[in-house]
């Protein structure tokens, strides 16, 4: 009861289930590391694992996506791991920004969740990139903004690609259709296309659809208010000056609650610290090993990077994350050259 309160501080009772089921699910697969601990301390460190967003480490992406919550943790996850490649310079360009493709950033997202869709993040490059060219370079803030928007609102930016084109088309789409696990790839369409006559669809009548779209979607939408606020000051607009404007408005980052300000996005004292932390002891092993072998660099702490495990394993999640936090270093390395 205790472990099933946690849950209930972050997230609706609807997705109480979910996380019962899948901590049932662990349970049973790692039952005989799990007999030694005991099954109160397996419940207490899973609930608390779901509680600081750590649970979707390294797990498929058929969990990663199942509630707002994960889907949220999956994203702040993502930026505190990652958001050093965004104030780092120089790679590509004379700034302090490295930029990467979106099959770079692809690499990243996989390091996190091992069978995460190339589907996805093309989508998110194409709000920034407006068009196919997959190979163009982005940066760390405008993708992750646009990836943001297209991976917590997937559901609902599927309704309303298909609103745009009913509109575009001349029809009033007076029944909203959500889609489903099927009916998503049933109603899978082309990108609308933004080369109109009238450039674009008028934006009253497509906040209406939307509104009502939001009335009744059982999937998570953005704040009704927010986007008519930012819809205001446009008599037009297309599919995807649509979805750049939902990527870079703040309001509707502060509501969703999963990233900062892009003015604080590379902000971190929390994470920057135990950066400093790990380097301070990583130099003075190296300094130590040194001085002992008399400059005999074989002396040196040797650590094998382990296999990143896609099945999660609560009892050793910390133990875990500190050795594949190197191991991921690594593969980030190894993808710069």
């Amino acid at each position: 009861l205790i472990s099933v309160s946690y849950c209930l501080l972050f997230s609706a009772q609807r997705h109480v289930l979910t996380y019962m089921e899948d901590a049932v699910s662990q349970l049973l697969e790692n039952r005989e590391d799990i007999s030694q601990y005991g099954i109160a301390r397996f419940f207490t460190e899973y609930f608390n694992s779901v509680r600081q967003g750590t649970h979707i480490l390294f797990r498929e992406f058929s969990f990663v996506q199942a509630t707002p919550h994960n889907r949220a943790s999956f994203l702040r996850t993502f930026w505190r791991c990652f958001r050093t490649v965004g104030k780092n310079g120089g790679k590509y360009s004379s700034i302090s920004y490295y930029l990467l493709t979106a099959q770079e950033y692809h690499c990243l997202l996989q390091l996190l969740c091992p069978d995460f869709p190339m589907e996805l993040t093309q989508k998110a490059a194409r709000i920034v990139l407006m068009d196919d060219a997959m190979d163009c370079l982005m940066s760390f803030s405008d993708f992750l903004f646009a990836f943001q928007i297209q991976f917590y609102y997937s559901e609902f930016l599927e309704s309303v690609a298909a609103i745009y084109q009913d509109l575009l088309a001349g029809k009033n789409p007076n029944t909203v259709i959500v889609p489903t696990s099927s009916s998503g790839q049933h109603r899978q369409r082309q990108p609308p296309n933004d080369c109109s006559p009238l450039d674009g669809v008028d934006t009253s009548v497509f906040y209406q659809c939307l509104e009502s779209l939001c009335d009744r979607s059982k999937y998570s939408c953005p704040p009704s208010a927010l986007v008519k606020e930012m819809l205001s000051s446009a008599q037009r607009l297309t599919f995807y000056g649509f979805l750049m404007a939902l990527a870079k408005d703040q309001g509707i980052n502060r509501a969703l609650g999963a990233l900062p300000d892009k003015g604080d996005l590379f902000v971190d004292p929390e994470m920057d610290q135990e950066l400093e932390k790990l380097v301070a002891q990583v130099s003075g092993l190296s300094i130590s090993g040194l001085t002992s072998s008399s400059g005999d660099t074989a002396n040196l702490p040797v650590r094998n990077s382990p296999r990143i495990n896609s099945s999660w394993k609560p009892l050793h999640h910390w133990r875990k994350m500190d050795a594949e936090s190197e191991g991921s270093n690594e593969e980030t390395d190894s993808s710069e050259n």
